[in-house]
């Protein structure tokens, strides 16, 4: 069963009778675009605004701080599927922007050409789900460094996005100040062929990646770092708040070869988590063939765990497991991990992990596939620790384990069924699956 045609009836049976008003915009609609409807009426918590499909609209779309929602009762802006078209809204400097319009589900879009972001998120509690959002010469997704806070990002597709070392498909932040506490939550999306940046970098006050798919940065595909000082608000400092990330049944697939790292933690010069980090049953492959750093430790770190991750490199090139160079740790060395898969050629593997299998083949059904599911006889079948220990005094809170769902190479998750011990990695072994080809049939 997959996980995304369920939403529709989940929601309604969540929140029966809460929606108050529904809005239709449309070529034959009482409001021909969003603007429109925006500028006619203020919404209010449980309105709905349904727009048409198979109709391309003007970008600069603006929803205002009027048209926001209520906690635990947003305004939902849903686009409506035309013969399998979405409503699809291009160009403008935002493609479309969320301006202090607090607790807001955007869905169903199509969102492209925003030659700043494509979505420029300036607000709290903001979810944007079944999404594609692509060919964005800038940011895909920026969320801005004041008044944004909890931000759901959920089933979409976001590629063809960056630009340059500072533009990114992904770039999240949130308001520690006005918006303390805030949650970025990330799952079943697939975000690959960056054209500049990285594919998520995360200055949020506590990030939880569960379930994506990652392929293809110019850069990182992960930095998981700290607030950029320079901008942060008056009153603002780097001690005010730990800045940790929970990282959990990701696929995560660097492919370009002039550049080295897939993952960055704790700073990237210009601000610095001083936090936590853990990554836990990740599938992380280097098809680049040249060599790479999977774990690069930046400048404020607390403490980094990695626990029952596969480290592959199918295509060749040696993996360098940490480089630690540059980290500035807060409380002395703090790392941990249990039962990781790793190349046997592989280079500055942490002393503190313990049950680490070293191996030449991860033994899985497809690599040059892309098909990262264990095959028969493969090591990390059954091989993962089912109950991975924080490092004393320093876990991050919160965590998610057992992985329950796993990522699709397309906006997606579905269950991941453990028959017997947990496998090592993002994708579990069906023992009742076929495989054809050298795919899953």
């Amino acid at each position: 069963m997959r996980l995304r045609s369920a939403l529709p009836l989940l929601l309604l049976l969540a929140a029966p009778g809460a929606w108050s008003a529904t809005h239709q915009v449309g070529p034959t609609r009482p409001h021909a675009t969003l603007d429109a409807l925006f500028a006619a009426v203020d919404l209010a918590g449980g309105d709905v605004v349904e727009v048409d499909g198979g109709v391309t609209y003007a970008g600069g779309v603006i929803v205002p701080p009027a048209d926001g929602g209520s906690p635990g009762n947003p305004v939902v802006i849903r686009g409506l599927r035309a013969s399998g078209l979405r409503p699809v809204l291009s160009g403008g400097t935002n493609t479309i922007e969320f301006r202090r319009a607090d607790h807001v589900v955007f869905e169903g879009f199509e969102v492209t050409g925003g030659s700043s972001r494509c979505v420029f998120v300036v607000a709290h509690e903001i979810t944007l789900r079944d999404l594609l959002i692509h060919d964005c010469p800038s940011h895909g997704v920026l969320s801005a460094d004041s008044h944004s806070g909890t931000l759901t990002l959920e089933f979409s597709e976001i590629h063809s996005a960056g630009s340059g070392t500072t533009r990114h498909a992904l770039y999240i932040q949130s308001d520690e100040m006005t918006h303390p506490g805030s949650v970025f939550r990330m799952r079943c999306n697939y975000v690959h062929s960056g054209t500049g940046g990285n594919l998520l970098k995360s200055r949020h006050e506590r990030s939880e990646i569960h379930y994506n798919w990652f392929e293809g940065a110019a850069y990182h595909e992960l930095e998981l770092i700290g607030p950029d000082a320079v901008t942060q608000l008056p009153g603002w400092t780097p001690g005010l708040v730990r800045e940790d990330q929970d990282v959990v049944g990701n696929v995560i697939v660097h492919s370009n070869p002039g550049f080295g790292a897939v993952i960055r933690v704790g700073g990237d010069g210009s601000g610095e988590s001083r936090g936590r980090v853990r990554f836990a049953n990740n599938t992380i492959a280097v098809t680049s063939g040249r060599d790479a750093t999977v774990f690069r430790i930046f400048d404020g770190i607390q403490a980094v765990e990695a626990h029952n991750n596969v480290l592959a490199a199918p295509s060749g090139g040696t993996l360098r497991v940490e480089r630690t160079v540059e980290a500035q740790w807060t409380n002395g060395r703090q790392v941990g991990g249990s039962n990781n898969w790793v190349q046997s050629d592989a280079t500055y593997l942490p002393p503190e992990w313990i049950g680490t299998l070293l191996g030449t083949s991860a033994g899985f059904v497809n690599a040059g596939g892309l098909n990262f599911i264990p095959t028969a006889g493969s090591p990390l079948l059954d091989a993962a620790n089912p109950a991975p220990q924080p490092i004393p005094g320093y876990a991050v809170p919160d965590t998610l384990f057992p992985p329950t769902l796993q990522p699709q190479r397309g906006p997606d998750c579905t269950p991941r069924l453990a028959s017997g011990t947990l496998d090592i990695g993002a994708l579990e072994r069906d023992a009742n699956a076929l495989f054809v080809d050298g795919f899953e049939g």
